[in-house]
């Protein structure tokens, strides 16, 4: 059976292709699939509703979230029993 898909050449930055093999691996895809995803959420507008729909709960829930960032953060930011101040 042949795909139906293309074949497509693009020329990438050494950096740049291993930045996005990376980021393809820490989701668990192949890198193709990675790509087609990027170009698909960019085109249809799913990624910038996305990242508006994230910026919105950050605005909304700011106060809550720096909290929460801070009671998380601090068993590491007070002096340990038994360390030198």
């Amino acid at each position: 059976m042949v795909s139906p898909k293309k074949q497509t050449q693009v020329r990438l930055e050494p950096d740049v292709l291993a930045t996005g093999k990376d980021a393809a691996a820490a989701r668990g895809l192949h890198f193709n699939r990675y790509v087609e995803r990027l170009i698909i959420e960019d085109a249809t507008g799913a990624r910038a509703a996305g990242m508006a729909a994230a910026q919105r709960l950050i605005e909304e829930h700011d106060a809550f979230l720096d909290d929460l960032e801070q009671q998380l953060d601090a068993p590491y930011t007070q002096p340990q029993p038994g360390t030198a101040a």
